[in-house]
Formats: C-alpha cells, sequence, structure tokens
C-alpha cells in the first residue's frame, strides 16, 4: 500500500490524510491576496519555495543533463538518436544555445525568486501578525527562505561563476539590469544567508512538518559550501556540530536508503521531496527525476523511463576494482535481472544498466500514463556525505572536531562499514575521495567535485573537458540577451 506522508510537499494544515488528497500542490499557491493576520497563512509562501525546487527546469532532464552526464559516472543512455542536448554535455560539445543549460539557469533562478516572495511574504506577516509564537513561525519560515536561495545560489555560482545576485524581489527592467557580482560576493550571501538560517531554523519540526530543513541541514549545506572554499577548519567545525547532535546516523541498509520507505531517514538533511499526493491524475507535487532515468521500454508500463543518465564502465570498473558489493548492488540496475523487490527489468532494453538509486518498484507507480518514479524523493545532502566532508577537512588540516572527538579515519571507517568493506587504517584524502565517488555516485555530485578538487581535466579530459572553458558553463545566450550587463564566460 502506498505510503502517504504529509509534508512540505502541500499546504500543510490539515487533520488527516483524507484532507490530504484533496489539498493543491504548492506549486500552485500563490501568495495574492494572503491575509496576513491569520497564522494558517504563513506556510503558502514558504511551500511554495520548496515547489520551486522540484521544477522540471531545476531538478529534472536538465539537472541531469548538466551534472549527470558530465562526469566520469553517467553516460547519455536512452538512444543513440535521442536527446541531441543530453549528448553535447555528455560529449563537453555544448555551446551557450543548449537548451538543458539554459533551463538549469532559469530553474535555480526560479528558486531563487520563489524564496526572495517568502521572504517578503515572512516580513509582511510578522508586522500584522498579533500573536509573538506566529510572528516567531515567520521568522523561522525566513530561515527555509533563506536555506533554500542558499542551496540556489551555490548550484548558480558553482556552474556558472559571475552571475547576477537578486536578493530582493525586482521588476522586469531591473531585473534586466542588474551587472554581474564575482564569487567571493555570491559566496558570502550564500554564508549569510546560511548562517541566518542557522539562527533562526530549529533543530526538528513536528512529524506534520517533516521534509522542511532544520538548522543541521544549514550546517551541512554551509560546511560543503566551505570545502568548496577551501576553508577546511570551518567545515570541519560545522560537522563536528551535526555529528555531535546524536540527531543523524547511517541507514544499516544501503539499499533501503534509496527506496521510497526510506525518505527522510535518520540519515537525511535535506531531500527534494516527489510524490502524486496518492492519486493517479491530476494535480501532484512530483518531480521527474527518476523518471527520466527509468529503464527505457521496459515492461509493464509504469516500470519505465526515458532510459537517460545510465552508469558507465569506468564507475562500474570502480567498484570491481575495489571488491564492492554492496553499495552498487543498489546503484546499478541492470537488463536481464529480476530485483528484490519482484520487478523484472527486461533484457530487451536498450541500455545494460540503469541508475538504481532511482528504482521505484511497480507498487509505487499509480500514475495514470506511467507515473514511473514520481514517488521517489531527490537525496541532497546526506549524513554519510557529512562524515565525508568531515574526514576530508580533517586530512586536508583540519583539527579534530572539539564536540563529537571523532578522527578523520573514524569517520572514513563509519561510511566504509555501511558498504561491507574491510577499514582502511590511514584517512588520506586521496581515499576519501574515492570513498566519496563510490558513495555519492549518480546523486549529482562528482562533475563538480572533480572541478572543485582539480581533477577534471586529469579525468575527463579524454572525454572532451577543456580546463579554463569546461570548468564553468556558458552563460546562456537567451540571458545574454535579455540582460546586456552579463558578459560570456571564457572560451564560450
Amino acid at each position: 500500500m502506498k505510503r502517504i506522508i504529509i509534508t512540505v510537499s502541500a499546504v500543510l494544515l490539515l487533520a488527516g490524510c483524507s484532507d490530504f488528497l484533496n489539498i493543491r500542490p504548492e506549486g500552485t499557491t500563490t501568495s495574492e491576496g494572503l491575509d496576513y493576520t491569520k497564522g494558517e497563512n504563513i506556510i503558502k509562501p514558504i511551500s511554495a519555495a520548496y515547489a520551486e525546487l522540484r521544477s522540471y527546469d531545476s531538478s529534472s532532464f536538465p539537472l541531469l543533463g548538466c551534472l549527470g552526464v558530465t562526469s566520469d559516472d553517467q553516460d547519455k543512455g536512452s538512444t543513440p538518436e535521442d536527446g541531441a542536448s543530453t549528448k553535447e554535455m555528455d560529449e563537453f560539445k555544448y555551446d551557450a544555445a543548449n537548451e538543458l543549460i539554459s533551463a538549469q539557469w532559469t530553474g535555480y533562478y526560479n528558486i531563487v525568486s520563489a524564496a526572495n516572495n517568502a521572504i517578503s511574504q515572512m516580513g509582511l506577516f510578522k508586522e500584522q501578525l498579533s500573536s509573538d509564537d506566529l510572528k516567531a513561525e515567520a521568522e523561522q519560515g525566513i530561515g527555509d527562505a533563506k536555506f533554500i536561495r542558499a542551496f540556489a545560489y551555490f548550484r548558480i555560482v558553482t556552474m556558472w561563476g559571475n552571475v547576477p545576485i537578486i536578493d530582493k524581489i525586482m521588476t522586469s527592467e531591473e531585473l534586466a539590469a542588474v551587472p554581474q557580482s564575482t564569487p567571493d560576493q555570491v559566496y558570502a550571501l550564500i554564508v549569510s544567508d546560511l548562517e541566518d538560517a542557522i539562527a533562526r531554523l530549529p533543530e526538528k519540526w513536528p512529524k506534520a512538518y517533516t521534509g522542511r530543513v532544520t538548522k543541521y541541514s544549514a550546517m551541512a549545506l554551509l560546511a560543503k559550501v566551505y570545502l568548496y572554499r577551501q576553508n577546511w577548519n570551518k567545515a570541519a567545525q560545522l560537522c563536528d556540530q551535526v555529528i555531535a547532535s546524536g540527531r543523524y546516523g547511517l541507514l544499516e541498509n544501503f539499499r533501503e536508503l534509496f527506496s521510497v520507505d526510506g525518505e527522510f531517514c535518520k540519515e537525511s538533511l535535506f531531500e527534494i521531496e516527489s510524490t502524486d499526493l496518492g492519486k493517479s491524475s491530476g494535480d501532484a507535487a512530483y518531480t521527474t527525476y527518476a523518471y527520466v532515468q527509468g529503464p527505457r521500454n521496459n515492461t509493464p508500463n509504469n516500470m519505465q523511463g526515458w532510459g537517460f543518465g545510465t552508469p558507465s564502465q569506468s564507475l562500474i570498473d570502480f567498484y570491481t576494482a575495489r571488491g564492492e558489493v554492496v553499495r552498487p548492488a543498489t546503484t546499478l540496475l541492470y537488463s536481464g535481472t529480476t530485483t528484490p523487490e519482484g520487478d523484472y527489468i527486461s533484457n530487451k532494453c536498450p541500455n545494460p544498466v540503469y541508475n538504481g538509486k532511482v528504482y521505484t518498484p511497480k507498487s509505487y507507480n499509480d500514475w495514470s500514463g506511467n507515473g514511473y518514479g514520481y514517488d521517489h524523493n531527490l537525496r541532497v545532502i546526506r549524513y554519510a556525505e557529512v562524515l565525508l566532508i568531515y574526514a576530508e577537512a580533517i586530512s586536508r588540516g583540519a583539527p579534530v572536531g572539539a564536540l563529537s572527538g571523532k578522527t578523520a579515519l573514524e569517520a572514513l571507517n563509519e561510511v566504509r562499514d555501511r558498504a561491507g568493506l574491510a577499514p582502511e587504517t590511514e584517512a588520506t584524502t586521496a581515499k576519501i575521495l574515492d570513498e566519496r565517488r563510490a558513495e555519492l555516485a549518480l546523486e549529482e555530485d562528482r562533475f563538480l567535485d572533480l572541478v572543485r578538487t582539480g581533477r577534471a581535466e586529469a579525468v575527463l579530459g579524454e572525454l572532451g573537458y577543456e580546463e579554463g572553458k569546461n570548468n564553468l558553463f556558458p552563460i546562456p545566450s537567451t540571458q545574454l540577451q535579455l540582460n546586456e550587463n552579463l558578459n560570456q564566460n571564457p572560451n564560450y
């Protein structure tokens, strides 16, 4: 039976599942006409900002094209004649006209816009609400919105470098005149937003708000930001706080971690929720991230997708050379095999292997006309990554955390133990980076990880990557036309 989660995927003012199934998903919620004297309206702009996270442009096919197939872990997949724009990404032959790059830019700036709107709306609630408790709820809502905005800008700055900062509601004329800011300026906004979010957000939410980010979510994202900024001390300190909180841990079963039932488990710090709201048609709150990676031409109808983003032979060989069993058993979904859940993946599928981390059993795929993976959340930040950020920061010179006392080796081996691997005797940076690849494979982390560690040219050069060019994506040509203040990135 399908599990119905009452979470931020919809307006969270309900008493039971029957009401939950009848409400509109927040993607259709507008802030126009809100009564700012009513506390029950506070969640609506916040919920709309969360909804923007799962848009097609930000979290579906364009995400897979830009940050998935550009890595050495994923190939284009599908069929040779399908997906010309994705093929350009796979071969590093894209330019400023590539539709996937344009969609990603639009998707992330739409998230920024929704977050800016929520921040503005929370200010209006604070002005007109009479209850101190409700005012405090609006303050927390600012924390949600600033986390969301920081996440979007983290993706934007790592993908494009010099970009416009839009931190308030603007007219179209104003937007068309915003100049580019430097990465340092963008990162300053990201850090400020996350520090503010940490101060505002609670340590945990009531069950009705499952899925909303917490102060520990913001700490984990800020730790990753500092990892990219090579501020090892601050990255380790933030991870140390998350570890010492005792609120998180590795889920014992790696396969369960990526199941529908494993969503928002003890390992989850940030997920982008996708749900069909328990319906077979109509409005719903899903993203097609899993669907576009589902086995192509599989049967029955609700067990197939577009077949893009297939695991590469490089990743398979990497797992094999390490003697991995546990992680590839979940990560790699082979054609011609039957899953532990009883679904046969046809040997007639055009690709030999698909992304098993988005595999969704037939019993969950109730949407009419297919619906594969509509109930599958995107895992964005997991506790395993917190441990690996912590270990890497210490391996690069940060001191062991004063709160947890955990060493880099202990953090590394905690991740390895869950994967059924023998413990390492030394936590070198190289070993930790390899562990990141093994643990986070197919989670759209690998390409940016190679760029930020300076390994992209060595690893991806034979695939067409050029240092000094492909370390950033081109600013979309459509944006250059809209805003004459924008300058194209080098070598495009």
